[in-house]
């Protein structure tokens, strides 16, 4: 099934550069002012490579992507980014406060290179579906760099936890790199390259199905460009470098893998009519709005609460929060061309009777973000309500139970409808295929 090796990672060089100042989160969290601060930071800054500034003059043959690849050269012949010695795998733990809550969590990963797989050979699932111009964007930098810069953020199941107990550090083992990042994250990373451990993680991991948590995008590059390199080789090779992509692999049943809910803000809609909305909706679910004298407590945590016992979100409206639970044979009849084991979930009853039934926007238009935007903090999804928005509707987090059913059912979810938390740095590791 899962084919993992190790390899040669390129890494920036700690007594060359502040590795606070070079790595970034991964391109698609970058916003316009990340992107400013991290060029300031450092003119070693990897968002020079993985999300670079446009200018005016550029043009096919001097452009973002061009000067990525420029950048990566002069890095690599000036010491910058140096490649370890022997081919190893990484170990890689993240230590966070969850947000909302003051306890410290730690997630293992193990980075390695992973054969890439085709959906329909059953090895490699995805929970999403993907844009067309996120992937002709990674397509581009992969062309122009011929490298990987942050990984995929893969989920396998190992309930025993066997996979993590082969690669616990010994007390005396340093990590080759420590670095907190934006958000107050501790990341470390220590290099393996004992055969024997190696040998032993690939058989443990070799019947294991692998899960896109995050990172579907530049998966779906790495086959495109795969098969362009096989268009062109002079012979098929499957120990190629394009036949492998860098990827971080966290088991399942871990305690620390975090998924936070992702609320909707619907927006710029010219008709839109709160009390329509809300008598729409009471065919297909139980409603029941909050008031200060009956909330002494927070929406999110009455909706949590709610969650409990079924699917449950909360539309928070200029008139007040209202609680929305399914009638479930309505819901049900009205998700009667959906899969039968998707119609429980909050955010599919959302999407599809609420977003698009009720208030009239199209799947289409849902995916290209046409009057539906998201915000991971409820409280600037419900600000924004005050600010002028149509609707917010509060969601709880998916469970990776709900994720793994339907991904290994060879079904996708709504897009947004998991943020996995934290988030893996890029740069930690780059994966060079020249």
């Amino acid at each position: 099934m899962a084919e993992i090796i190790p390899f040669r990672a390129l890494r920036y060089d700690p007594h060359q550069v502040k590795l606070e100042g070079v790595l970034t989160q991964p391109y698609d969290k970058i916003t316009p002012e990340l992107q400013s601060r991290y060029y300031e930071l450092s003119p070693h800054n990897l968002v020079r490579i993985i999300l670079g500034k446009e200018n005016d003059t550029d043009n096919p043959g001097f452009n973002a992507y061009t000067r990525a690849a420029e950048y990566l050269h002069d890095w690599r012949a000036g010491g910058i980014l140096k490649q370890d010695p022997e081919p190893s795998i990484y170990l890689y733990t993240q230590t966070f406060s969850v947000p909302g809550l003051a306890n410290l969590a730690e997630r293992r990963g193990l980075i390695v290179l992973g054969r890439l797989h085709d959906y329909s050979d059953g090895v490699v699932f995805r929970h999403e579906q993907t844009l067309a111009k996120p992937r002709q964007d990674r397509l581009n930098l992969l062309r122009a760099t011929r490298a990987h810069f942050g990984q995929i953020f893969m989920l396998y199941s190992d309930p025993e936890g066997s996979v993590e107990a082969l690669l616990e550090p010994k007390s005396e083992d340093e990590p080759v790199i420590s670095v907190l990042d934006d958000y107050e994250i501790m990341h470390r990373v220590w290099r393996i390259h004992d055969p024997g451990v190696i040998a032993a993680v690939q058989e443990s991991l070799g019947d294991k199905k692998l899960l896109i948590a995050d990172g579907h995008h530049r998966y779906e590059t790495a086959l495109a460009y795969r098969d362009e390199r096989r268009a062109t080789a002079d012979k098929a090779s499957a120990a190629a470098p394009y036949e492998f992509v860098m990827m971080t692999l966290v088991r399942m049943e871990s305690r620390g893998l975090v998924i936070l809910p992702t609320h909707r803000i619907v927006h710029g809609l010219p008709t839109f009519d709160c009390e329509q909305m809300l008598e729409s909706a009471r065919r297909f679910f139980e409603i029941k709005r909050f008031t200060p004298r009956t909330d002494n407590r927070s929406a999110t945590t009455l909706l949590e609460e709610a969650g409990e016992n079924g699917t449950a979100f909360v539309a928070v409206t200029r008139k007040g929060p209202y609680l929305m639970r399914a009638k479930k044979r309505a819901v049900h009849d009205a998700l009667g061309a959906v899969p039968e084991d998707q119609r429980e979930l909050d955010v599919v009853q959302l999407h599809k009777i609420m977003l698009e039934r009720i208030l009239g926007i199209s799947e289409e238009a849902i995916r290209n973000q046409e009057h539906v935007r998201y915000e991971r903090d409820a409280s600037e999804a419900i600000s924004c309500v005050r600010q002028g928005a149509n609707v917010a509707f509060l969601m709880n987090p998916a469970r990776i139970e709900q994720v793994r059913q339907i991904a290994f059912a060879g079904e996708v979810l709504p897009q947004k409808s998991t943020d996995f938390y934290p988030k893996l740095l890029s740069g930690l590791t780059i994966y060079a295929l020249e």
